[in-house]
């Protein structure tokens, strides 16, 4: 299972806020910021697709190069998973 969205190459956070009932994410992989929310799984999947298809269209208009993702997805597990989140083993 995973808890990134993709699109195009690009991938995206899911992560939640209690307080504001909401979820939220954001592009990974590329300099800038890409961000995206939602009120549920559909809604975010729907805006993340939109932000990326929004950047895409930008970029074409201002005669721009996109940013491709620097990361593959190996690396954004790897990021994902530093020591600090990754379960200990008990021997």
């Amino acid at each position: 299972m995973s808890n990134l969205l993709e699109y195009m190459g690009y991938y995206g956070t899911v992560e939640f806020s209690a307080p504001d009932n909401v979820l939220f994410g954001e592009v990974l992989g590329i300099e800038g910021l890409i961000s995206y929310h939602g009120k549920s799984i559909d809604e975010l999947r729907e805006n993340f697709v939109s932000a990326i298809d929004d950047y895409l269209e930008m970029c074409e208009n201002e005669n721009m190069t996109p940013q491709k993702p620097h990361k593959t997805q190996s690396d954004i597990w790897i990021e994902l998973c530093s020591p600090a989140t990754t379960p200990k083993h008990q021997p």
